[in-house]
């Protein structure tokens, strides 16, 4: 039975030379979280970045919802380019949304102005399947795993084709966990390229209280956010790229202290999923340092420029419970908050790309208190 891939020292320098530019662009390396429904902040980033025809996207890195936005745009340049990569990650977000008033999972009528209105914690469906999912898992709901019951993989089939991912110009990297040892595997081009691509993208958005595992190569996988949301080793080691743009769309940090069993298990779930990334930062500006300090041989190690995406204000209105929401008004509103995010990132910060990091992680990563 093949082992998990472990986690690679990130400093060293990836051995694969970089593909020939045009002109005077830039490379950069992409790392996207996943966040259920709020992956379409991502596709608005990603809308907004992909205009920009100076910026050369070299490899990404993608968990989840991250994974699923990669796999799209990735599938989407290969066949038709940057407007190819826009269309398809449209196309994909829009197959994904509901109409209002269609799902159970919607705004109640007492639902408050703004984004909060998209939040499903006091929905009535919603809060009843949250007790039904504490006492059934989905093996037991769905004994049978009958036919129809998995609609991503549907949706997944329908807008990724994995020989555009083994072939196409962009390295895509997609992150899932294994459920026996706990170890991250991270599934390259060649493997999304394969007949295992699709499950590798459903084992990285598998959260073990809605689906099934799904089983690889006679492994068993779950969400990759539980160890990399998302993995930024696999661009350390397999692309020559030293700008590293990290579209974070969870929070690392939450004023206030959750008291009830809904808001404990909702914060567990947060810090858990970016642990992972926290870990890889500070061993990447630890890296920085000593290579800064002349403790370590630049030529050896890559000095990372780092950069973030993100907008936690303007996502700071949104609970958790609305991660399952897919209804089209909430996702466009979304898709506006992630473009207006990153022309914001590109008017203060282009010009740093290929010069210096615009993201500090000694402030990034310092405890803060409330």
């Amino acid at each position: 039975m093949p082992e998990p891939e472990a986690p690679a020292r990130p400093g060293r320098r990836a051995p694969r030379p970089r593909p020939a530019r045009r002109g005077r662009e830039q490379a950069i390396d992409l790392a996207l979280q996943g966040g259920g429904s709020h992956g379409a902040f991502t596709w608005g980033v990603l809308d907004r970045l992909l205009e920009d025809e100076g910026l050369a996207v070299d490899g990404v890195s993608g968990t989840s919802a991250g994974a699923l936005n990669a796999a799209v745009m990735a599938t989407g340049w290969a066949e038709g380019g940057r407007a190819g990569a826009r269309a398809a990650l449209a196309a994909f977000w829009h197959d994904v949304a509901t109409p209002a008033g269609s799902a159970c999972f919607g705004r109640t009528a007492a639902a408050p102005p703004g984004l909060a209105a998209y939040n499903l914690d006091a929905n009535p469906f919603y809060v009843l399947s949250q007790q039904w999912l504490k006492l059934f898992s989905p093996y037991q709901f769905n004994p049978f795993n009958l036919p129809g019951s998995d609609p991503l993989r549907d949706i997944v089939q329908r807008h990724v084709r994995p020989a555009a991912l083994r072939e196409g110009p962009l390295s895509v990297f997609v992150t899932a966990t294994s459920v026996r040892t706990g170890q991250p595997r991270v599934f390259d081009r060649q493997a999304l390229g394969s007949e295992i691509g699709i499950d590798a993208l459903l084992a990285s958005a598998c959260l073990p209280q809605l689906f099934r595992a799904v089983h690889i190569e006679g492994e068993p996988y779950w969400d990759g956010g539980y160890s990399g949301n998302p993995a930024l080793w696999p661009l350390i080691y397999e692309t020559p790229t030293l700008d590293v743009l990290l579209v974070k769309i969870n929070p690392l940090v939450r004023d206030g202290l959750p008291d009830t069993p809904a808001e404990i298990a909702d914060r567990v779930n947060e810090i858990t999923f970016n642990a992972g990334l926290v870990g890889e930062l500070r061993a990447i500006g630890f890296v920085q340092r000593l290579v800064e300090e002349g403790r370590l041989e630049p030529g050896r190690y890559k000095h990372l420029r780092l950069h973030m995406v993100a907008d936690d204000e303007g996502l700071a209105p949104l609970h958790p419970s609305s991660k399952l929401n897919t209804e089209r008004s909430f996702l466009e509103a979304l898709h506006s908050l992630g473009r207006a995010a990153a022309e914001r990132w590109l008017s203060a910060h282009r010009d740093a790309v290929g010069r210096h990091s615009t993201l500090d992680l000694g402030t990034f990563l310092a405890p803060r208190r409330g």
